[in-house]
C-alpha cells in the first residue's frame, strides 16, 4: 500500500517502493493541551532530511545530536 508521503516544507514526495519508505523523514506530532490557542487540536507533519536540516540550521540553540553506537 503507497503511502504518498510529502514534505510539509517543499511539497516533494518522500521516495518509497511496495508501501516501504526508501528514504528518512522527520515526523512532528504536537497534541496540543490547556492554556493554548490550540487546545484539542492534534498537528502532524512530515520533513525531508534537506528541508529537516535547512530548518534547524536557523535555530539559536542548536538541537542535540549523539551518534548512536548500535541499531535494533
Amino acid at each position: 500500500m503507497e503511502k504518498n508521503i510529502r514534505c510539509n516544507a517543499c511539497a516533494r514526495r518522500i521516495k518509497e517502493e511496495n508501501g516501504i519508505l526508501k528514504e528518512d523523514i522527520f515526523e512532528g506530532k504536537k497534541e496540543w493541551g490547556y492554556f493554548s490557542r490550540l487546545d484539542l487540536k492534534v498537528d502532524t507533519f512530515f520533513l525531508c532530511e534537506d528541508c529537516y536540516e535547512q530548518i534547524v540550521s536557523k535555530f539559536q540553540i542548536p538541537v542535540t545530536r549523539k551518534d548512536k553506537l548500535e541499531v535494533m
